[in-house]
């Protein structure tokens, strides 16, 4: 089964690369709720590598209020993770270690395998959790990577983000997630896993695009 291909023991949930599946809005995997978005934030090469080198040092995460800690590249220079095409597809991951990137502030940049620990409140309610990127895409005119819960989490789920520059020059930024609720709260009141979502993606786009305050 597509959503079963790959199994990691560190993550807390079955249905891992599942946000790559080209249904995941009608058939979610059992008990989550589904979200994605997708915005324009520009045209041309020089957007797409600012975009992408955002998202790759933690920009996304950071401009949805979230701190960031404990931030552990995999170790070992074979991981590489699970990789899917734009169809949602398994296919060889497209990019192998390389040489571990650092931001100003000596924080590794993205990687498969990475772990990280997030702090932080959206909308009053706890956000803390830890982490582990699932994969992480660097091609000519696809950028992007997707984050498991590990623990520590009021949902358990998986989130990924893409920047893509098309073929008609325009540049497009997509989020999609799928979340089930853990904490008791988030059980009962299904709701607040929705508008925690809506309140993280506003963030993300905040940060990723300079065209956020004319965005729809």
């Amino acid at each position: 089964m597509r959503r079963g291909t790959f199994r990691d023991e560190t993550v807390d949930y079955a249905a891992v690369g599942a946000t790559q599946a080209s249904d995941l809005l009608q058939y979610p995997p059992e008990r989550s709720i589904p979200a994605a978005e997708a915005w324009r934030i520009g045209s041309g090469e020089s957007r797409f590598r600012t975009a992408g080198d955002a998202l790759l040092s933690w920009g996304a995460l950071r401009g949805a209020g979230l701190a960031l800690s404990d931030v552990r590249p995999a170790s070992g220079p074979m991981y590489s993770g699970v990789a899917f095409d734009a169809e949602g597809n398994a296919v060889t991951p497209s990019r192998h270690e390389t040489e571990q990137r650092y931001d100003a502030d000596g924080t590794p940049y993205v990687g498969a395998g990475t772990t990280v620990h997030v702090h932080g409140r959206v909308k009053g309610q706890r956000a803390d959790a830890e982490l582990r990127v699932i994969f992480c895409i660097e091609e000519a005119r696809r950028i992007g990577y997707a984050l498991g819960t590990v623990g520590g989490s009021v949902v358990s789920g998986e989130e990924s983000f893409m920047i893509e520059w098309r073929d008609n020059d325009e540049v497009w930024f997509t989020v999609r997630a799928f979340d089930a609720p853990t904490s008791p709260l988030y059980r009962l009141l299904p709701p607040l896993v929705r508008r925690r979502r809506r309140e993280l993606f506003r963030g993300y786009l905040r940060a990723i695009s300079p065209l956020y305050t004319t965005a729809p």
